[in-house]
C-alpha cells in the first residue's frame, strides 16, 4: 500500500508502510488498550477502524518515536485525521487517569523534598506563534513543569503552557508553590552584630 502525502513541502512524495519494532512492553500497550476498551464502552462507541490495540500501539508509536500523522496513518493504514484524533483521543484517555498534584504529594513524609522543574519540549510553530518561542531555548516549544523524588522518579507533570512562560511562572500558574511545604528555618546561628 502506498499513500500520497500532501504537504506543501512534499508535494506528490509516497509513504510505504514498512514493519518496526516499538521499545516498550507488550503489557504497556495491553494496559493502554484495556483503558481505551473502558472508554469506548463507556461512550459506548459502535465501531471503530482500528481495534483497541492498535489504538493504543498508534498513541505509543507516536509518543516514542515522535512519528508525524501522515506517517502514522500509513503505517497503520488510515487518513492522517483518523491518526490525529485517535491518538488525542488516546491521551485524554490517559491524561483522565494521571494524578492530580495534590494526589502525587500525599504520601510524603515530613523532611522529605521534592525536585521541582521546568522543562521546554520543542514543537513545530510558525513564526506567528510567538507565545511559544522560548527566548531561552531560543526555540519554539511547550513548558512542561514536573516534580520529582529526589532519585528522579517524576511523581508528576503539569499540562503544558506556551514555551515563552517562566518556569517560576507556569509552577505558580498550576499550584507547586501552594502546595510546597514552607522553607525550614536556618539551623544556622546568626552572626553577632559588630556596630555598637
Amino acid at each position: 500500500m502506498v499513500i500520497p502525502l500532501n504537504t506543501p513541502a512534499t508535494e506528490g512524495a509516497l509513504l510505504v508502510p514498512y514493519p518496526a519494532t516499538l521499545d516498550v512492553p507488550h503489557e504497556l500497550v495491553e494496559h493502554v488498550a484495556w483503558l481505551l476498551y473502558e472508554h469506548r464502552r463507556a461512550r459506548n462507541t459502535r465501531w471503530r477502524k482500528l481495534r483497541c490495540f492498535d489504538q493504543a500501539l498508534l498513541t505509543l508509536v507516536h509518543l516514542r518515536k515522535n512519528e508525524t500523522f501522515a506517517q502514522l496513518g500509513a503505517g497503520f493504514a488510515i487518513s492522517q485525521a483518523t491518526a490525529w484524533r485517535y491518538v488525542d483521543e488516546a491521551l485524554e484517555v490517559l491524561a483522565s487517569w494521571a494524578p492530580g498534584l495534590h494526589e502525587a504529594l500525599t504520601g510524603l513524609g515530613e523532611g522529605d523534598h521534592v525536585i521541582v522543574d521546568g522543562t521546554l519540549i520543542p514543537t513545530d510553530r510558525v513564526r506567528a506563534d510567538q507565545p511559544y518561542h522560548s527566548q531561552k531555548h531560543k526555540k519554539h516549544g511547550m513548558n512542561v513543569q514536573v516534580i520529582a523524588r529526589p532519585d528522579g522518579t517524576p511523581l508528576w507533570f503539569s499540562r503544558a503552557t506556551p514555551g515563552r512562560t517562566h518556569d517560576l511562572t507556569s509552577a505558580r500558574a498550576h499550584g507547586c508553590a501552594e502546595h510546597a511545604p514552607p522553607p525550614a528555618a536556618s539551623a544556622a546561628p546568626s552572626k553577632p552584630s559588630t556596630h555598637s
